[in-house]
């Protein structure tokens, strides 16, 4: 018994073409375009996320996690005003 029938492209159609490379993590040049966001907490997690590509996967959640609660605590500062 074979599989369930899938229906292929129709005769003489086209491919479909792929969609292009996904874009990577921000890198340090991309920070720097950006420039500084003037808030020194969130410099510090911006450039915390930043120094985190060079670190070990396992390494790289606890910094991404440490930056997310800080950008988090911040912007509830920011709407209290």
């Amino acid at each position: 018994m074979t599989g369930p029938f899938r229906p292929g492209p129709p005769p003489g159609a086209r491919p479909r073409p792929s969609p292009g490379p996904r874009p990577g993590p921000p890198s340090a040049a991309s920070y720097e375009e950006v420039g500084e966001a003037h808030h020194p907490a969130v410099d510090a997690a911006v450039q915390a996320m930043v120094n985190a590509e060079g670190l070990p996967p396992a390494d790289q959640i606890a910094q991404y996690e440490a930056a997310y609660q800080t950008l988090r605590e911040t912007l509830a500062t920011i709407d209290q005003t």
